[in-house]
């Protein structure tokens, strides 16, 4: 009996022994498990940190360098950082990537002139540069309505843009800064009629004006050189490039006055002033990076806005020549006229 109660004794502490191993190790794995998940979370709490860290890098590396070219399509766009030595960084590139004669085109296409061109934060670039902007005209090249009209200029609020037209054949256009929303510029049909190389503003004498042509006589309104900032910012009149404004002051042609000045015996070039311009809007010639055509003006649309007015260009056209036919004729009399006649003595 008492061996019997030594193996009965013994077997009871061997299986103890083997549970209590047991439990052991089911509680190492169960550790082991924790260890492994609690290391994970670690791992993927370290991996987050990197991760943010690395984009957070990436962001100030990025923003470090100075924004690259962005090309996608016809029209590219030309990036500028508000920070100051960056700008200047990115503008000296810009100075190195184009010729004299190529910014000038661009800044054109951006309604800005030299002096405003650091105001710009972004430039929208052609693929290829055409120096003479004809190839990029928003201005139908040819409209069949104008075709008998010798000369014909407008002005677009729209787009703030100016074409030129010679019997119906587009011979030139350009950008123009027109009347801000506080000092809109009359639209209409008008015709040109005085000019003055160098013309004071009424506003302030300090405003000076040159290849100043008057446009709307009574109102003081005309188009001549002075600064383009790349949107609507006159006090009513046309703002243009010094090239431009010298070379429409040579192109149109003035009013004849009769006698004594205080009548008009002609009228001068025909220019349509139209539309007006989306206040607070996306720039009209920004939305040419998304579509290359988006700036167009249809030959439909340009016929609609003229066909009404056709018959009064036509009259004071022909009205024109008849006037300056009968006043070179009255100076070719003159000149055949002797300059000192003799007279007889009695």
């Amino acid at each position: 009996m008492k061996k019997i109660s030594l193996k009965k004794s013994f077997l009871f502490t061997l299986c103890m022994a083997l549970m209590l191993a047991s439990c052991k190790k089911e509680t190492e794995k169960a550790g082991n498990k924790i260890n492994d998940a609690a290391s994970s979370v670690t791992e993927n709490s370290d991996a987050e940190k990197d991760s943010v860290t690395v984009k957070r890098d990436s962001v100030v590396q990025k923003e470090s360098l100075p924004p690259a070219m962005q090309e996608d399509g016809f029209y590219n766009a030309f990036i500028f950082p508000k920070d100051k030595k960056m700008k200047d960084s990115l503008f000296s590139v810009f100075n190195k990537k184009y010729s004299e004669k190529e910014r000038y085109a661009i800044l054109a296409l951006n309604r800005l002139d030299s002096k405003n061109k650091r105001n710009a934060d972004t430039l929208v670039v052609p693929a290829k540069i055409d120096t003479t902007l004809m190839e990029y005209s928003p201005f139908p090249m040819q409209i069949d309505v104008l075709s008998p009209v010798k000369k014909f200029v407008v002005f677009s609020y729209p787009i703030q843009a100016y074409g030129v037209y010679s019997n119906g054949t587009l011979v030139k256009w350009g950008p123009t800064s027109m009347g801000k929303k506080t000092a809109k510029t009359r639209t209409g049909l008008t015709f040109a009629n005085w000019k003055k190389q160098l013309a004071i503003s009424t506003v302030s004498s300090e405003w000076k004006l040159p290849y100043n042509f008057n446009i709307f006589n009574l109102d003081g309104i005309g188009w001549h050189q002075y600064e383009l900032p790349g949107y609507p910012a006159s006090h009513s009149c046309l703002r243009l490039l010094m090239n431009d404004a010298k070379w429409l002051y040579g192109y149109a042609d003035t009013w004849v006055l009769n006698p004594g000045g205080a009548t008009t015996k002609a009228k001068g070039t025909p220019v349509l002033v139209y539309g007006d311009y989306k206040w607070g809007g996306r720039k009209p010639w920004r939305k040419l990076l998304n579509d290359p055509t988006a700036n167009n003006i249809s030959v439909e649309e340009m016929t609609k806005m003229i066909q009404p007015n056709i018959e009064k260009i036509l009259k004071e056209q022909d009205n024109r020549e008849k006037v300056v036919d009968s006043i070179r004729a009255a100076k070719a009399q003159l000149e055949q006229m002797p300059q000192n006649p003799k007279t007889e003595e009695p």
